[in-house]
């Protein structure tokens, strides 16, 4: 046997290896209920993944709900789109823009908690095949909504509708809760560069 035809034989054998391995776990994967997935940490790209969903779902027609806390005064590219083309999401803002423009606690939390009716709708009908809450966690560090209230809609949504969290931290009770979660690890980042936000991607 050749080098070359021993290297394709090891690769062969070590794919069919992991092959039966991938089998085996969807094989045990047999559980059939909604996910709820929280994308935290401190890199970029939180939201954007969140909005990735949002079209994978749409590719397969479902319903898809959206809530964005924090941001809202300067548009966003992810919202002119879904607003203008895609009429199966329903999507609000809390508008208040972030914390350290507004300065104003008392007003973010009455912004958050006329914005969380919206969520907790959203996370009590069955309608909704996924439901999106963007910086969410960050409601729950500022303490500007009732986390017990937070975690009781989430845990005792619809079996079949999945939810996506997003936002630095969230807390112990948050994390015990959900299903997966993923950390976005900032190993770089342009704007610390000075770099200016870019139009289409970072906004």
């Amino acid at each position: 046997m050749t080098k070359k035809n021993k290297k394709s034989e090891k690769h062969k054998v070590a794919m069919q290896k992991q092959k039966a391995k991938v089998d085996a776990g969807i094989e045990a994967a047999s559980i059939e209920r909604g996910v709820a997935i929280l994308l935290t940490g401190n890199g970029k790209g939180k939201t954007s993944s969140a909005f990735g969903m949002i079209m994978r779902a749409l590719g397969y027609g479902h319903k898809v709900g959206v809530v964005q806390f924090i941001k809202g005064q300067q548009l966003s590219g992810e919202e002119l789109y879904l607003r203008d083309h895609c009429p199966q999401v329903e999507f609000h803002q809390m508008g208040t823009g972030f914390t350290w423009d507004t300065q104003d606690r008392d007003s973010d939390i009455a912004a958050a908690e006329k914005t969380w009716v919206w969520a907790e709708a959203m996370l009590s009908n069955d309608r909704f095949d996924l439901v999106v809450l963007d910086e969410l966690t960050y409601m729950i560090a500022y303490q500007y909504l009732n986390e017990e209230a937070i975690l009781s809609a989430l845990k005792h949504r619809p079996i079949e509708q999945s939810v996506v969290v997003t936002g630095r931290g969230g807390g112990a009770a948050l994390q015990a809760i959900m299903d997966t979660i993923s950390e976005v690890k900032e190993v770089k980042h342009a704007f610390k560069a000075g770099v200016k936000a870019r139009q289409g991607v970072d906004f």
